[in-house]
């Protein structure tokens, strides 16, 4: 933990990852409230099956989910979700004809049953 899942529907193109991987983990691991940047599992995923709305076309969108342990205050989260909204925002392709969408959601997880180990 945590985990840093980005999913954009396909009709974006691909995503910069070689740039967006480095600056959403250096701005996540930033923040006070990680302690350990080797926790940090980042993903970017591409959903080629998909809708917006009752539109067929003209629409994207990119939804980050950042999953963390309970036990963050509000603050902690807002300034977290602040931090990956503002990469994305300058990293998001914006193709003429369509109108992208952008989120982002901090998940808490339940400690009692995440299990993590490191395998050698």
């Amino acid at each position: 933990m945590p985990h840093l899942v980005i999913e954009h529907s396909a009709n974006l193109g691909p995503l910069p990852v070689a740039e967006l991987l480095p600056a959403l983990n250096r701005s996540v691991t930033d923040s006070p409230s990680i302690t350990d940047e080797a926790d940090l599992k980042t993903r970017v995923l591409a959903q080629d099956t998909f809708r917006i709305g009752n539109q067929a076309e003209g629409r994207a969108f990119v939804h980050a989910q950042l999953r963390l342990m309970a036990g963050r205050t509000p603050e902690a989260k807002r300034d977290l979700a602040q931090r990956i909204a503002a990469v994305l925002r300058g990293a998001v392709p914006r193709p003429a004809g369509l109108e992208v969408q952008l989120s982002v959601e901090i998940v808490d997880m339940d400690r009692d049953s995440y299990v993590k180990e490191k395998l050698a």
